[in-house]
């Protein structure tokens, strides 16, 4: 019996790849995968901050103090951006106040289904070389959070990543949301069979991830809760709950 061929990604929703080198002129391209938006003043403003982005020392931080926050959707008083930040569909990003981004990050935002896949709350901290990515998903992390240098936050095909307030994420952790491709046929490659919707990552208030730690989708960890340097949480964590291992299990409770 012949099987009919994985359906095409819904409109938007193309890899990257394809979306970066099939259709419409290379400028096209560039503004539907980057800028975000076929406005050819967005374009010429996303341009300058680029400009703007790669410059060193105080008087890099005074210019993007000055001309960064009208790129994004929105951004309050007090954001601090460092230098060689990347960002990717700047209009869909929205930044609490007194955020901090450090050098190196990438904010990747594409989701043209939404007008808000990315927000960070008010004194969100981002260290060296975090990315955070909404491929057709979307993030939020809370207020007071901080998020430890190269960690990786991913967010895909409606699998959401909710981080809450006054969460510390070690360094080099990975949360993914969104993470698990349907394998059922053998006819079509892996990739092309789409994400499975398994409802996202929850990390509710007050959790702390040690170093390289990896959270994968589906999962929920409660309120309070501790993910050990190097654990792999597979499953829900209760709140207060001590999570250590490869895959992460309970050892103990917080008293």
């Amino acid at each position: 019996m012949t099987q009919t061929p994985p359906t095409p990604p819904r409109n938007g929703g193309a890899k990257t790849h394809s979306a970066a080198t099939e259709g419409g002129t290379m400028l096209s391209r560039y503004q539907d995968v980057v800028v975000g938006s076929r406005s050819a003043w967005k374009l010429i403003y996303y341009e300058w901050c680029l400009l703007v982005g790669a410059l060193p020392g105080a008087l890099g931080l005074f210019l993007r103090k000055l001309f960064w926050p009208r790129m994004f959707g929105s951004c309050g008083r007090g954001v601090a951006i460092g230098a060689r930040v990347v960002v990717r569909h700047p209009g869909r990003i929205h930044l609490g106040r007194n955020v901090v981004i450090s050098e190196g990050c990438i904010l990747d935002a594409r989701n043209p289904q939404r007008h808000d896949p990315l927000i960070l709350g008010d004194d969100v901290n981002l260290s060296n070389d975090v990315m955070i990515s909404c491929k057709n998903g979307s993030v939020r992390i809370g207020e007071r959070t901080g998020v430890g240098a190269r960690t990786i936050i991913h967010s895909a095909d409606d699998n959401p990543v909710v981080v809450g307030a006054d969460a510390a994420i070690g360094p080099m952790c990975y949360i993914v949301g969104g993470g698990n491709y349907n394998i059922d046929r053998l006819d079509a490659p892996m990739s092309m069979q789409g994400v499975r919707r398994t409802g996202g990552v929850v990390i509710e208030d007050d959790v702390w991830l040690g170093a390289n730690v990896t959270v994968l989708d589906g999962v929920r960890m409660g309120k309070g809760a501790v993910g050990a340097a190097g654990a792999v949480l597979t499953k829900d964590a209760p709140p207060l709950a001590i999570c250590m291992g490869v895959p992460a299990r309970v050892a103990a409770f917080r008293q």
